[in-house]
């Protein structure tokens, strides 16, 4: 089974507002750079699109590493959304699961997949994950640029 590092980000000018996603896929000596844009979002949800996208890109199951920088990213996906999928998309306070449409599609792929999620501090040391939030930030402004 292929071995693949996906690092996630997502950027929103404003929130909500213009945003913007972006994955880095490694595997072995190859990189690959996939980003897009929305008009009108929130930051979390660039962040899950991030992670939907860079899954999604992969052609074949695989043992993949996914990095992110949102801890709510990382803890829906390992921790909460058992609980809401028992609870038929329904938070502990009884209310609808926000973006569960992305959450679902996120399960999806991930469930594709042998995933292990990874948080790393933002705007730090990490240069994947520097350039993507330069990459979701870019693209942000494109589509701000757009309208």
């Amino acid at each position: 089974m292929k071995k693949v590092q996906i690092i996630t980000d997502g950027a929103c000018l404003g929130n909500p507002g213009p945003g913007g996603w972006a994955a880095i896929l490694r595997y072995n000596e190859h990189k690959k750079e996939l980003w897009g844009s929305e008009q009108q979002t929130t930051n979390n949800r660039m962040e899950l699109r991030a992670a939907i996208e860079g899954l999604r890109a992969l052609k074949e199951n695989c043992a993949v590493e996914v990095v992110t920088d949102s801890e709510y990213l990382k803890n829906g996906i390992t921790t909460w959304i058992h609980g809401w999928k028992r609870k038929g998309w329904m938070t502990a306070s009884k209310k609808p699961v926000i973006n569960q449409d992305l959450w679902k599609a996120l399960d999806e792929e991930n469930s594709r997949h042998q995933t292990t999620w990874v948080w790393t501090k933002g705007h730090a040391n990490h240069a994947d994950n520097n350039r993507c939030d330069d990459l979701a930030t870019r693209a942000a402004r494109e589509q701000s640029n757009s309208k």
